[in-house]
């Protein structure tokens, strides 16, 4: 009985110990098990930590990465849309620029059109009436077409030998007053010693820049840098296709140099905006006019003339910036009253009133541009205004016969502004006038009746017509080439002298059989 019980005791005992050695181990097991789920889930955490970190710097650089080709981009559309409408804006200069070439054209071709519509009128009522003088004539004379013609042709020579004698008589006169000899020397000696180069280049206002982008900076956005530019200095400025140059263009040719050197003067400081342009325009103007001024003095002093009132000095100074067909009228000046103070000196006329005269007798070029008037009359009338002296005044005024020469000086001051003019190598003209010219000498011949072909030859000094002998004879070869010579007299403008030469030939040709 103590034996069952004990081995029960045992057998609980021993169920106890198993049973708490079981939760033990149940115990360091779950203790186990969560410890290494937590090392685990720790490891995990770490591990998405890293990889949240590395996403995120790769989603940063990433997005710059994207900013970067964003901006690149707005870059590259602005730049694009600048050159767009940088061509744009010289599109449309250039179409201005042919519309207004097309409506020259236009206007010159209208012109042309009436011109020739009102020769061709002419011309009609010119042979109608010769019709009914012919008519009336007959009828009033009770002549036949052969009697009149006998007339008429009487009439004709009777003309031509009035002329022809006229004409030996001036000779005549003209070689008994001053001898072609003595004047051939005073002019040749006057020459040889006054004679100097002063072909000046037609200004033809062209400024150079640096490189085509400057044409924009010119012109300004939406074309207000060259609008303001126009509107302070009273220009024109063209922008065309001329690689690296825009033209100034200006009636005016102190407001055009003026223009040419503050354009200059922009280009070159590299400000270019409304108001800065202003105030070099200000400054500019300033700086021309003390030009001016010291060139009208040292001219005065060139030729030897003292007394002149300053504002007369100021006027003769912006001759500097003035030409004609080439030749720089201030150096004009100065050479022509030197040659009239030789000239002077040899016939015993007043040196100081030719002098005088020959400097200041183109003094109404500087203002012809801007008042109505021919310019011996405008120099005249300043020149009087500031006491010059009345014979002075008188020279200035009938150099070009418009008043009459009072004094023998005048006389000397004509010839002297002719010599100065005509000598070799002191005028030219241009390409353009000198095409012109010729077209403007051929269109004249051609117009008369009876001309069949006419060349401009000689530079333009000489027109030979060649005419149709069944329409004209030889008579009436003379009538032509005068009729002609007054017409280009009347209406062109020439340095010198043109000579007109008609050709009439008859050819009888015959076959021997």
């Amino acid at each position: 009985m103590v034996f069952n019980n004990l081995a029960q005791m045992l057998l609980l005992f021993l169920v106890v110990d198993i049973v708490v050695v079981a939760i033990i181990a149940y115990i360091v097991t779950r203790i186990l098990s969560e410890r290494y789920r937590k090392e685990e889930q720790s490891k995990a955490e770490t591990l998405l930590q890293s990889k949240m970190e590395t996403l995120k710097a790769i989603e940063l650089e990433a997005r710059d990465k994207a900013l970067k080709i964003l901006q690149e981009a707005e870059a590259e559309i602005v730049r694009r849309r600048n050159d767009l409408a940088r061509e744009e804006e010289r599109l449309q200069r250039r179409r201005e620029e042919i519309d207004h070439r097309i409506e020259r054209l236009e206007q010159r071709e209208q012109a042309q059109n009436k011109r020739q519509s009102a020769l061709d009128k002419r011309a009609n009522e010119i042979e109608k009436k010769y019709a009914e003088q012919l008519a009336e004539l007959q009828r009033v004379a009770q002549m036949t077409i052969e009697e009149a013609r006998a007339e008429l042709l009487s009439e004709a020579e009777k003309e031509a030998r009035n002329d022809m004698a006229r004409i030996i008589r001036q000779i005549e006169s003209e070689a008994r007053q001053e001898g072609e000899k003595r004047a051939r020397e005073i002019i040749a000696g006057a020459i040889q010693r006054v004679a100097s180069d002063h072909v000046a280049e037609i200004s033809t206002s062209v400024v150079t820049l640096p490189n085509e982008e400057m044409k924009g900076r010119i012109v300004g956005r939406n074309g207000r840098n060259i609008r303001a530019f126009e509107q302070a200095a009273g220009v024109d400025v063209i922008v065309d296709d001329t690689p690296e140059s825009v033209t100034i263009s200006c009636f005016d040719p102190v407001r055009r140099e003026i223009a040419r050197r503050s354009l200059e003067r922009l280009i070159l400081d590299g400000r270019i905006h409304p108001a800065y342009i202003e105030k070099v325009l200000s400054e500019e103007e300033r700086a021309v006019e003390r030009i001016i001024a010291e060139s009208g003095e040292q001219a005065a002093f060139d030729a030897g003339v003292a007394g002149l009132h300053p504002e007369v000095l100021k006027l003769l100074g912006r001759l500097k910036y003035r030409t004609s067909y080439g030749q720089n009228q201030l150096a004009h000046a100065v050479e022509t009253a030197k040659l009239a103070a030789a000239m002077a000196a040899e016939l015993g006329a007043n040196i100081e009133v030719a002098k005088a005269g020959a400097l200041l007798h183109d003094l109404g070029k500087a203002l012809d541009h801007n008042i109505e008037g021919t310019h011996a009359a405008l120099g005249a009338e300043f020149a009087k205004r500031y006491g010059v002296n009345p014979k002075v005044v008188n020279i200035i005024a009938s150099h070009h016969h418009e008043v009459e020469q009072d004094t023998l000086e005048a006389v000397i001051v004509e010839a002297a502004d002719a010599i100065s003019g005509a000598r070799p190598g002191a005028r030219r003209e241009d390409f353009e006038q000198y095409i012109k010219r010729l077209r403007a000498l051929e269109e004249i011949a051609n117009t008369h009746k009876g001309v069949s072909q006419s060349y401009a030859i000689q530079a333009g000094r000489e027109i030979r017509i060649i005419v149709r002998p069944e329409d004209i004879d030889d008579l009436a070869a003379i009538r032509l080439a005068r009729d002609v010579a007054r017409t280009i007299e009347e209406s062109m403008q020439y340095p010198g002298q043109i000579k007109v030469t008609v050709i009439r030939e008859t050819r009888a040709v015959d076959y021997a059989k």
